[in-house]
């Protein structure tokens, strides 16, 4: 099942792709939040479905699409979970979770501009698969028990500021994720039934030139060892989001530019939709 949020910032109307059409699910929601995921989504999406409950949005192909889930409480990061991407940035492959975190209003559409942040000369794209929580959990016992948590799954795109993430970070690297809209998210959030989370290819393209071409089965840490771990440190709450991490290929490896204003970053993941986003100046923005 495919869940997605249309229309403008702060008013986006919850729905369900189905058969290629958008259900409103307003009948049975405000939102695609925390405590609609909580509660059973797909089982009473599809009850409401059969009922002939969720009207169609007829208009929904000329509606901005926004983040498929609504502002989570956190996002939260692992940095360096692909070996390749932890060599280009010049670290081995960690042998824990590495963890940083993201602000929620870095949670933004997947076709929204990005403004590149005054003072910025390094930013940077990364595309990730991102988690998406459907009930609490908290110092979980096992890996195992990660699957029954998990809401879905979707497309991301951790951008980072390299010279704030790492030059004046004070050893913390959040100050090169946090910039507004920083963390395009969607088109869907995809239910774990549709996807074989740990063999998906993972792609990103500047200015349509291939930059990433990954697999999500070269994660040093599976999405079931990432839950389980962070279930240890935070309780995970219906709503948050997670990124996985980022293979290699980007600006920060060295080989490809930095992102100026006008560039156009692609991401997709198979099976869960691509991004498109316009890089652009802050003081366009002001």
């Amino acid at each position: 099942m495919k869940f997605a949020r249309l229309g403008a910032p702060g008013s986006e109307i919850p729905v369900v792709l189905e058969e290629g059409r958008y259900r409103d699910l307003r009948p049975l929601t405000s939102d695609v939040n925390g405590a609609f995921l909580a509660d059973d989504p797909v089982a009473r999406t599809r009850a409401a479905l059969e009922a002939g409950l969720l009207p169609e949005l007829t208009d929904a192909d000329g509606l901005r699409i926004g983040a498929p889930i609504a502002r989570p409480s956190a996002v939260i990061c692992i940095g360096q979970n692909y070996a390749a991407h932890a060599r280009e940035s010049g670290a081995e492959p960690p042998s824990v979770p590495i963890l940083f975190l993201k602000t929620p209003n870095t949670v933004v559409g997947p076709n929204d501009a990005v403004t590149i942040p005054r003072g910025s000369d390094k930013t940077d794209w990364e595309v990730e698969l991102g988690v998406v929580i459907g009930t609490r959990a908290a110092y979980l016992d096992s890996p195992d028990e990660a699957a029954a948590h998990i809401a879905g799954y979707v497309v991301a795109n951790d951008v980072s500021e390299r010279a704030f993430q790492m030059e004046v970070s004070g050893g913390q690297w959040s100050k090169g994720k946090i910039a507004p809209g920083f963390n395009p998210t969607g088109p869907w959030l995809v239910t774990p039934d549709e996807v074989d989370v740990q063999n998906l290819r993972l792609r990103s393209f500047v200015n349509g030139e291939p930059r990433q071409d990954s697999n999500t089965n070269d994660m040093i840490f599976d999405v079931a060892t990432i839950v389980h771990h962070l279930s240890q440190y935070v309780a995970l709450e219906p709503g948050d989001l997670i990124l996985t991490g980022t293979p290699q290929g980007v600006a920060f490896g060295g080989r490809f530019p930095y992102l100026r204003p006008g560039d156009v970053v692609e991401v997709d993941i198979e099976g869960l939709g691509g991004q498109r986003q316009e890089f652009v100046a802050w003081e366009a923005q002001k």
